[in-house]
């Protein structure tokens, strides 16, 4: 049994399960407070604090995880990013008042900072030889520079919003994060355990891949195929196949989403019935 470790609240855990889930791996019988669920196909989840999940992968206690870039850096640990899964996007970011400097060369020594992230708040001042303070808080450092417990902060943000809503702005970003697929650099690929992360990792890519496109159907008049595929690109040109009622075809392709509206209405410029445009659920090169 493969153990997969995975946040066991938020958003990154709501992202976690629905791709895994898309990818043919559910959580069965799963409670509020349950620490493990089987996933099938010889898969098992562990729901953990995200912040544990690279310890527990590097040390051998889950075989793959499913956490934050953010978190990984922090931690330090030697894991091997194996895919991104691009969900939980945020940008950790310096921010101070919104009435103060704009530069982090502009900050005072010692400045104090509070923030979640330690780690990567030392390396990014020290890189740039700016001697700061390190106030280590585990939440809502977004009150710390108006209770006087810091000057500034570094956390997490996605849209700012909530920065601005508390007075503060932006000044430098740190880190682009997103949720990522870890696992042991030292795992041998030929054993059991290497070829299911293998296999993990190619049903994952094919649920990203589908994501942003359609499939598309329709019935279209022979003598249009030339016009046809210029309408319907796909991925190696449409897929035609003969009907039944002479004069026909059926194309077939895979559309980008964005792009469907403008293939439907060229399609009945050409004379094409039956359209039908359906999800993909997943989606091999």
């Amino acid at each position: 049994m493969m153990k997969i470790a995975i946040p066991n609240k938020g958003r990154l855990a709501e992202g976690a399960l629905r791709r895994l889930r898309r990818a043919g791996l559910r959580a069965r019988g799963r409670s509020d407070r349950a620490l493990q669920a089987p996933l099938g196909n010889g898969f098992q989840a562990l729901f953990v604090r995200a912040r544990d999940i690279p310890e527990f992968v590097a040390d051998g206690a889950a075989d793959a995880g499913i956490t934050g870039r953010d978190i990984v850096a922090e931690t330090g640990r030697e894991v091997e990013e194996l895919l991104d899964l691009d969900f939980g996007r945020c940008r950790l970011v310096v921010a101070a008042d919104e009435d103060g400097v704009s530069d982090v060369a502009d900050l005072p020594d010692r400045t104090r900072v509070a923030t979640a992230f330690p780690r990567l708040t030392s390396d990014f001042f020290a890189a740039r030889d700016i001697p700061i303070e390190v106030v280590p808080i585990s939440g809502a450092a977004e009150i710390a520079p108006h209770i006087g417990v810091a000057d500034v902060i570094v956390d997490l943000v996605s849209t700012g919003s909530t920065l601005k809503l508390n007075g503060l702005r932006e000044v430098a970003t740190i880190l682009e994060s997103s949720a990522l697929l870890i696992a042991r650099p030292s795992e041998d690929e030929s054993s059991a355990t290497g070829r299911m992360l293998r296999e993990l990792v190619v049903a994952l890519e094919s649920v990203l891949r589908a994501r942003d496109k359609r499939y598309l159907m329709a019935n279209v008049p022979r003598d249009s195929i030339a016009e046809v595929s210029k309408v319907l690109p796909g991925i190696s040109g449409p897929t035609i196949v003969d009907v039944v009622e002479s004069g026909w075809v059926a194309a077939h392709a895979v559309v980008e989403t964005d792009q469907v509206y403008r293939a439907i209405a060229d399609l009945k410029e050409l004379g094409a019935t039956g359209i039908l445009v359906t999800k993909i659920e997943r989606l091999m090169p």
